[in-house]
Parts: C-alpha cells; structure tokens; sequence
C-alpha cells in the first residue's frame, strides 16, 4: 500500500501544478492555429452593428443611448487596483460592468462580491484570458464553463455578459472572432465588444487615457479600461477626470445593461453550480498553496544543498591539511597485536582474496575468521591456506553481530580491525587505520572504502557515490567531530571502546551505523584515515544494489531513532545528536523524500514555465555536483574518467536511492522487521600489488 500511497501523493501533486499551470495560462502547448477560413465569416449585421450581440436567434446588436458610456473593465478583479476603482466609481456615484477572468476571481472572491454588493455588474472574461480563436473546442468549452463557475461560486450568481479576450470593435470581427460568439451565443451570453479603447493598457499616461476615452459626437459608446493585468495607477487618475468631465458634459456613465436598456443579466446560481463554483475554487486555491509550498521547499533544499557543498569541501580541505601535518610530526608505532576480525558467511568467492591481502600486510596482525554457518566451504578454503596468522572460529548462522562478537571475545589486540569477507586490505592498509589511536581520545577509525568492481555504468555510478558521497561526507564527520559510521568493510576500534559498549549490537541492520553511534556516545571520538584503503566488491546488478541500500537505509533509519537521545546530550554524545543525527535526517531522509517532487516541478517547469531556465538551474545543480565530484577525485588520486557517467547518474541513480529511502521510511513507520539481505558476490577481489600508491 505505500507505493500505491507514493503514487497517490505524486499524481495529486502532478495534478495541482498542472491546474496552476493551465489556470495562470504559463503554456500555449493546447492553442492550435485554426485559420479563420474554417468558420463563416462574420455577418454584417454584427460587422455594422451594436456592439453588445446576441447570435442566438439571427444576429441582434444594441448600441448604448446617445450621450451614454457604458463604462466596462476587464481583467480583474485586482487586490491592488480594482478597489481603487471601486472608490472613484463610489465617488462619483456611477456603475459599471466588470469582467472578470475566472482565476482572478476565485483568488478574490470578496473583491466579485463587492463589485456586486455596491451595485455594479459582472461579466465574464474567460477563465485564464485565454484567445478562443486558437484555442481547439475542448479549452474553449472549459474556459467558457469554468470562468462561469467562478463567478457562481465567488457570488452565488451566475452572468449573460460576455467579452471574449483580445477582442476590440464589432466592425474588426473576422471569421474566427465570429466563431466564438456564435459558439457564446449558443451557451446564451451575449457578447459585448467595445467602441471606445482608452489603450489605458499601453500605460500612456493620464491625458492620453483622458483623450482616448471622450466620445466624439452624442453615439453611445461602450468603453474600455481595465482592472488588472498590471500598474493601473494612471487608469484610476484618468477615471476620476474623466467621470468628472462626464458629468460636466452632461454624459451618463453606466454598466452596459443600464446604457442599453437589457433586462438584468444577473441570476441567482443553481445549487449544482454553487457547489461546482465552489469545488474549483477550493481546487485552484488547494493547487496554488501547493505551488507556493514546493517553491519554498525548493529553495530551501537548494540553500542546503550550496551550504552542503560548502560545508563539505571546506572540511574536506581542513581534513587533509590536518591529516599531512599530522603525518609529518610523527608516525605513531604501536607495539601491541593488532587483531583483524573477518566475520564470513558463504563467502567461498571472495574469502581468500581478503584473508591473503590481510596477511601479506607489512604490519604483523592476529587474523580471526568466524565462520557464521556457512554452507559453501568458505571455513574450509581459509584453513586450506595454512597461514600461520590466521585463526578459524566456526558457529552455527547468528548474524554478522554475532560473529563479530565472537571475535571480539577471541581477539587478544588491544586494537580490532573489522572487515567484511569481500574486501581486500593494501599491504600499508591496516599500519595506517591505526595510526589514530596515537591520541588516547580516539576510539575508533574509518578507513577508505574503494570500488573494485568499478567497470560499466552501474559501477561507475557506485564508485562515484562511494568518492563523492560516502568520502568527502566522512571528511566533514571528522572534522565536525560526529561521525555516525565506521563502514563494516574497513574500521578500528579499541577494544576497551568495545567492551565499554558491550559490543556489537544486533538491534539494527546497520550494526556499523549502530556501534558507532554508541561509541561516540561514550565519549569517544571517531575519526576519518583516508590513506587506509580497502577494496570492496558492489553489486553488479540493480536487484542487489536495491537489496543491499534498502538494508542501509532501514538500518541507519533504526540507529538514528534508537540513539536519539543524543540530541540533548552534552560532549561527544551530543555532537553526534545536533550535528551527525541532523545532517542524516536532513541530507539523507527529508530531501530524498522531497526528491520526486522535485523532479515532477521540473516537468511542469518545462511544460508551463520557463524551459531555458529551468535547464539552466539544471546545469547550474550539475556542475555544482561535478565540481564536487572533480575535487574529491582529485583528493583520492582517482582518474576522473568515470565522471562522465554524473548526468546519467542524477537522472536515473539518484531516482532509485530516493526511492529507496522511500522505502525504508514507510517499512519503519509500518513497524516491519527487515530481513538481512545478504549481497551475491562476484568473485572480482584480487590480492593488492605488492606496491602500493601512497
């Protein structure tokens, strides 16, 4: 059910920026070019005539009296502007018909009942002041259906009038323009066209406005200004000078049923289109808070994801500085065992390629092999080696936990390395893991896990997040002093830290993510040794790549909430709380969460908004990642030829890991236990060159 939820919540989303987009008319994807020669061409009655038409029955005009102005406004209602015009039409005592676009009148549907409340009418403008005449049948029929709902549901009324967008004299009425008020006529509004533009839209200034809307002559006119649509400062000056200027050359300014003598085009709403007026009114609204949330959350993730960046490359730099100052003080020597805990469980492909790196190590080590149940002869290939070093432990299957805790009592190190059965160690891997522990603070270390398997996309891919994500991240851990994981494939502890928190847990599937959190919680500090490098196996295949970052995930998931008490703690503990346990909750649970939307408010990015800028913030997100990734290969001696699979990477892994994550959160939330999933080996692991690159 999670998924159908997921797809729920996505389709919802999808589907309010798609009424955002189409209700503030962002596209032109659903205009087609229907040339006016496929209509009949206008009549002259409505070429010579009035310029309020009815083409119900033949063609009827009406022309306003003589000596009267019909006064209309289009484009509102406007918050800014419309109840400014309100009070000079008030001022003065003269009504006047205001029509309104659908979507500015579900946005302010006080200002609709205002505009009726003190006397004036409403006509409609369309829902989005769409262009009827390049518009296919189906966005004519929704833009004429819902910009009446609007009305109906803003006033509980619905209106005859009519002016269709971009509509100027009867006598400029060609086919397509004729076209559309037959179509109107048939619903049964009458159109209403314009004698008299005071081009107040073109902002020409107020006398332009003033002179462009005085009649010549004693005809009736119906005059246009507007509401909306942008600055209409000057058209409330130039409406308070013309309006006193009528009055003066005795010329009636009033609505257009006034002026022509109509019957009242006004009439109570039906209940069905109340509640349809309403229903879409509560849609628009429910789409534009929706719009506006993601807007901010965009930013906001954007904010962190810069301050990430940042965060991380200056740590990284500070890291790596540090890390030669310390190298070139001194090179700790410690004079004690040093015990390396193998835990195997079927791991015949890759075990002697892991415990014959281990021991050709230039320091001398202990190596413990705990055979956890296997059934492929994995115990059996180890003792076949016959090395002197290496002590082979069989158990019956209990977990990884289990073995490495049955190591841990075996091992006689005051110092434990942990490794996974498919990883190989450099020959100069362990003498560098440990070097740390020179400082009596320090209670275990990271090393550096590398991709062996790091050939065809899916691998480069890995190999990527391993350099770019799970190394410079740990970099910033260090450095802030919070890291939350010691990876199972390469980690030193000492075994006082161990035994000080009983152990390895098996609370978890993230046993690593766990013990490190409980050893910084201890008051230990956890620190980063980026030259000691181990080789490890990834999956080959997107089934065991899923399998195995589900396990991650749900485990880390589990950790974070079962040491969350760390957040209040002091020291150590709650560096690890307010910091480690922030950045996860934030950088690795919230924004993959927010990851689909992300990628559904690109699509309607391009389809309503701006495509080019939309690819530009795209690029400018991909070289920002790139940027990382160069410095971080550069960092880790890496060539940087894999980079060329980053683009792919963000268009097609990231999808997986978010929903991954995903995932995880909804199997915790369920209460569900996880199984272990255990990763198929490939048997790729070879013992390191003799010679290894420093």
């Amino acid at each position: 059910m999670h998924w159908v939820t997921l797809v729920a919540v996505l389709l919802a989303i999808a589907a309010a920026l798609a009424v955002q987009g189409y209700a503030h008319h962002l596209t032109t994807l659903s205009e087609s070019s229907t040339p006016a020669a496929a209509a009949s061409p206008a009549p002259a009655a409505a070429l010579h005539g009035g310029p309020v038409i009815d083409p119900r029955e033949g063609v009827d005009t009406v022309t306003p009296h003589q000596r009267t102005i019909a006064l209309t406004f289009d484009d509102g209602p406007d918050p800014t502007w419309t109840p400014r015009i309100l009070d000079v039409l008030r001022k003065h005592h003269v009504h006047a018909t205001f029509f309104v676009v659908g979507t500015a009148a579900a946005e302010h549907p006080d200002l609709v009942r205002r505009i009726l409340a003190e006397g004036h009418e409403i006509g409609m403008h369309t829902l989005t002041h769409a262009d009827l005449t390049t518009s296919p049948q189906w966005r004519a029929n929704l833009e004429m259906a819902a910009g009446q709902s609007a009305i109906a549901g803003a006033t509980g009324e619905t209106t005859a009038l009519f002016r269709p967008p971009y509509s100027s004299e009867p006598d400029a009425l060609d086919a397509a323009d004729w076209q559309v008020i037959r179509s109107a006529g048939q619903d049964g509004y009458l159109s209403v066209l314009s004698t008299l533009d005071s081009e107040d839209w073109r902002r020409p200034g107020v006398q332009r406005i003033v002179a462009n809307a005085t009649p010549q002559g004693d005809a009736g006119q119906v005059l246009l200004m507007h509401d909306g649509g942008g600055d209409r400062s000057e058209t409330v000056a130039a409406l308070d000078r013309l309006l006193t200027q009528y009055a003066a050359d005795d010329i009636t300014a009033t609505s257009v049923t006034a002026a022509t003598g109509l019957k009242s085009v006004m009439r109570p709403a039906t209940t069905a289109e109340q509640w349809s007026g309403a229903a879409l009114i509560a849609t628009l609204w429910g789409s534009a808070w929706v719009v506006g949330a993601i807007g901010i959350a965009l930013v906001l993730s954007g904010i962190v994801m810069v301050v990430r960046a940042v965060l991380v490359l200056f740590a990284a730099s500070r890291h790596r500085r540090r890390a030669r100052e310390v190298a070139l003080r001194r090179t700790w020597t410690h004079d004690g065992i040093v015990s390396v805990i193998v835990p195997a469980h079927n791991e015949a492909a890759g075990i002697e390629a892991a415990v014959r790196s281990i021991a050709a190590s230039r320091r001398p080590v202990e190596i413990i092999v705990v055979d956890d149940g296997s059934t492929d002869g994995t115990a059996d290939i180890v003792e076949a080696l016959g090395l002197p070093q290496v002590t082979v432990i069989r158990q019956p299957n209990g977990g990884k936990p289990s073995a490495l805790n049955t190591g841990i009592a075996a091992a006689r190190g005051e110092i434990v390395v942990m490794v996974d059965g498919d990883t190989v160690f450099e020959q100069d891997t362990v003498e560098r893991l440990i070097q740390p522990f020179a400082d009596p603070a320090v209670g275990a270390v990271s090393g550096n896990t590398k991709v062996v398997n790091r050939g065809g996309v899916l691998g480069a891919w890995q190999h990527i997040e391993y350099v770019v994500g799970f190394n410079l991240d740990r970099r910033l851990f260090d450095v802030a002093e919070c890291m939350p994981t010691v990876p199972g494939a390469i980690g030193a502890f000492r075994i006082e830290t161990l035994r000080r928190v009983g152990g390895v847990s098996d609370d978890t599937l993230a046993e690593d993510t766990d013990l490190t959190m409980a050893i910084c919680r201890d008051g230990w500090r956890v620190v980063y040794q980026e030259d000691a490098r181990a080789w490890t196996e990834a999956p080959a295949s997107l089934g065991a790549l899923w399998r195995q970052r589900y396990r991650w995930c749900y485990g880390t998931m589990q950790a974070m909430w079962k040491h969350r008490g760390a957040v209040l703690q002091k020291g150590p503990a709650g560096k690890l709380g307010r910091r480690g346990l922030g950045y996860l909750l934030v950088l690795q649970v919230i924004l993959p969460l927010f990851a689909p939307v992300v990628d559904i408010f690109a699509v309607y990015g391009l389809l309503f908004l701006d495509p080019m800028r939309i690819a530009v913030l795209w690029l400018a997100f991909l070289a920002l990642q790139l940027g990382m990734a160069v410095y971080a290969f550069r960092m880790d001696g890496e060539s940087l030829k894999p980079l060329w699979t980053l683009p792919l990477q963000q268009v097609v892994y990231r999808q997986m890991m978010y929903l991954v994550v995903i995932q995880s959160l909804f199997t915790a939330l369920a209460g569900t236990r996880l199984r272990w999933h255990r990763m198929q080996r490939y048997g790729t692991l070879t013992v390191p060159p003799a010679v290894t690159t420093g």
